[in-house]
């Protein structure tokens, strides 16, 4: 096996570890933005918190069969757009 197969498969053991565990990947992320906001005292809370989703996004979304999500492990009812016939949230994109 080569180094870049190698590397392949570890980038994708990585990938689903991060989608296994994106819950507990995205409230770390909100605690350490919360952090860093409460030590810099709110002075870049606007820079923070684009970080904070730019590194939500960076997460790959939770796979349905895996996680601690509903009784089949997949999204929880609650988390909005999993309702069936609900609203699905969109990304209104980059603001000018």
């Amino acid at each position: 096996m080569s180094l870049v197969n190698s590397l392949k498969g570890l980038l994708g053991k990585g990938k689903e570890a991060a989608a296994q565990n994106a819950d507990k990947i995205h409230d770390a992320v909100d605690k350490a933005g919360s952090f860093v906001d409460g030590k810099t005292g709110g002075k870049y809370s606007d820079k923070i918190a684009k970080g904070t989703e730019a590194a939500k996004k960076a997460v790959p979304p939770q796979e349905p069969g895996t996680g601690s999500g509903g009784p089949t492990g997949g999204p929880k009812p609650t988390d909005p757009g999993t309702a069936p016939g609900g609203p699905t949230p969109t990304d209104p994109g980059p603001k000018a």
